[in-house]
């Protein structure tokens, strides 16, 4: 089982904008898929099948090490199989940087899973916003 986390905020205010990118790239993988992450658990709203699931944490940015932990334990999966998308903004629009592991490079929501898992060894792939874009989505 492989667990593809989205980081974002679940408020509607943050629907659609730079920050939210982790979300935006999930619910883009569910459109190119045909599914639809109607499930929750764990402060979680997901898809799954029997080889992945695609998680959005419910927790707020910052607290996203919750959600992720717990998913991670309960369907016992292995930490080569986890991956963390999130927004970067020290990044260039559209560039993206994937690493097998490292630091939470100053994301919050990244330093809370780090936290929370006890461990900087899983893949993330960070996904460049700009320090000054103007652009609300970039998935659009």
């Amino acid at each position: 089982m492989r667990l593809l986390v989205g980081l974002g905020n679940p408020d509607q205010e943050y629907l659609g904008t730079r920050h939210n990118l982790g979300f935006q790239v999930i619910d883009q993988l569910a459109q190119k898929l045909n599914v639809k992450l109607n499930k929750i658990k764990f402060s979680g709203c997901y898809y799954q099948n029997e080889d992945f699931i695609l998680l959005k944490p419910q927790t707020y940015m910052n607290n996203s090490g919750e959600c992720v932990f717990t998913f991670f334990h309960y369907f016992a999966i292995p930490i080569d199989n986890l991956l963390v998308v999130y927004d970067d903004i020290n990044l260039p629009v559209g560039k993206f940087r994937y690493r097998c592991q490292g630091s939470d490079g100053g994301h919050n929501g990244m330093k809370n899973i780090i936290k929370c898992l006890g461990t900087k060894n899983f893949k993330r792939l960070r996904v460049g916003i700009g320090y000054d874009s103007q652009k609300s989505s970039l998935c659009d």
